[in-house]
């Protein structure tokens, strides 16, 4: 099969110097490739600096395993658009110190509240209840669970990152990691876990113990075993967001694995995903991470968190719908369009 002859561009003004005026690749030429042989040609040493961009689109080209000739647009016009996109840092390092940030700070949080707090307490007074208890009292149930779920949660996500998930591109710009890390750091993190832990915080409130007297009527009483009759409806929100953070976490680790080992090894072809709940919605993995973090808000009643998993929904239904297009795009009528990317029937 004959090769590709490629005219290469710089995408701005202050470009590469030393592009060549045309590359010749092997037909089966991938786009990490064509970013290997253009620094090569530039002396870049660092490949993952070359972006290479759609002539027409203008978009970066972000899966390096693809091959040049699945971008129609790009064998269309013969041409490869270049820019020196700077310093770069791997995704996998950029990820993991993101989720760093949130197992740091509930720890600090949860340990240190008796020196924390007291000190706290006298700025926010008048715009919160006064503890029942002291600050070095006991944490309630929602409280210690809370501290459970998010350090599980993040300790999953550290875990994935490290040794199963695949990513399309290597890297990314290095002044990216404090952009994406001061979201996590900053709500998911200090915010989230300054409100959590305490003593006057909403899950503060939950009661410990069960009060004296159930609040269901007698007969109901005699029916329920007695943990459900002393039970109150605070105590079934909290329980219901554990189990609804169970299913999330569980549901959304069966389809990261389930993407990870979607591509056999030595495939580059990206496939459609079928079956776990890619049925329902374009990316079921943020159908369950919110789910998962819906559970947390439920124990925590946090508005920081709450902020924090609205504010990422948003960025999961924007890359979402980019997903879809892209499905669409590239299997037309062999992949059944989806109306929601997210959440069935909302998002």
């Amino acid at each position: 099969m004959a090769g590709l002859t490629f005219k290469v561009t710089n995408r701005s003004r202050k470009g590469l110097r030393g592009l060549p005026p045309s590359l010749e690749l092997p037909a089966e030429a991938t786009v990490e490739d064509a970013k290997v042989a253009i620094a090569r040609a530039a002396e870049v040493r660092d490949h993952n600096r070359i972006g290479i961009f759609d002539p027409v689109s203008k978009k970066t080209l972000k899966d390096r395993n693809t091959q040049l000739r699945e971008h129609p647009e790009v064998i269309k016009h013969g041409e490869l658009l270049v820019k020196d996109l700077g310093p770069q840092i791997n995704w996998r390092s950029v990820y993991v110190i993101e989720y760093l940030g949130p197992l740091l700070f509930h720890p600090l949080f949860y340990g240190l509240r008796a020196h924390i707090y007291p000190a706290v307490y006298p700025y926010v007074k008048d715009f919160v209840p006064l503890p029942s208890s002291s600050s070095s009292g006991e944490l309630s149930f929602a409280q210690q669970a809370a501290f459970a779920m998010i350090t599980a949660h993040f300790v999953k996500r550290e875990l994935e990152t490290l040794f199963l998930h695949k990513f399309s591109a290597s890297t990314m710009p290095f002044a990216y990691v404090f952009r994406n890390s001061f979201f996590y750091w900053v709500f998911a993190g200090l915010l989230g876990a300054l409100e959590v832990y305490a003593p006057f915080s909403p899950s503060a409130r939950v009661p410990t113990v069960a009060p004296p007297v159930p609040p269901f009527s007698a007969p109901l009483s005699d029916v329920l075993p007695p943990f459900l009759a002393s039970l109150t409806p605070a105590d079934y929100v909290t329980y219901l967001g554990i189990a609804l953070f169970a299913v999330g976490e569980i549901a959304n680790f069966d389809v990261h694995y389930y993407l990870a080992h979607l591509r056999k090894p030595g495939e580059t072809a990206r496939k459609i995903p079928r079956g776990h709940g890619f049925g329902l919605v374009t990316c079921p993995n943020y159908m369950f991470e919110i789910i998962a973090w819906a559970g947390i808000i439920l124990v925590t009643r946090s508005p920081a968190l709450l902020f924090f998993i609205t504010i990422g929904s948003y960025f999961m239904y924007t890359w979402g719908w980019g997903k879809e297009k892209a499905y669409r795009k590239q299997f037309g009528d062999k992949y059944k369009k989806k109306r929601h990317v997210i959440l069935p029937g909302l998002l």
